[in-house]
């Protein structure tokens, strides 16, 4: 079955870094889009990146600039490094990803940025 599992969350001061980890299994990574989400406490949930089979992304125009999606297929796994973190970029991080029009999600990590 399908699973992924994110890793990387914490707390961290306005200015900081995190670098958010993504393991997949259960599918044939390396043709699947894989994403980033967030769900900040009273909101939807939102789009962060995402990145396609052949390394195309799409960035929220809030994260533009700031955090870069990878992956390495041979590992399956998907990144998501976050630099110059605003406390209005906390939120639960998800990783996502679409097999036969159903969406897989992870867990979440929480990702907690202090002014």
């Amino acid at each position: 079955q399908v699973q992924l599992v994110e890793s990387g969350g914490g707390l961290v001061q306005a200015g900081g870094s995190l670098r958010l980890s993504c393991a997949a299994s259960g599918i044939i990574f390396s043709l699947r889009r894989m994403g980033w989400y967030r769900q900040a406490p009273g909101k939807q949930r939102e789009l962060v990146a995402t990145i396609t089979s052949d390394g195309s992304t799409i960035y929220a125009d809030s994260v533009k600039g700031r955090f870069t999606i990878s992956r390495d297929n041979a590992k399956y796994m998907t990144y998501l490094q976050m630099n110059s973190l605003k406390p209005e970029d906390t939120a639960v991080y998800y990783c996502n990803t679409k097999l036969a029009l159903r969406d897989y999600w992870g867990q979440g990590t929480q990702v907690t940025v202090s002014s």
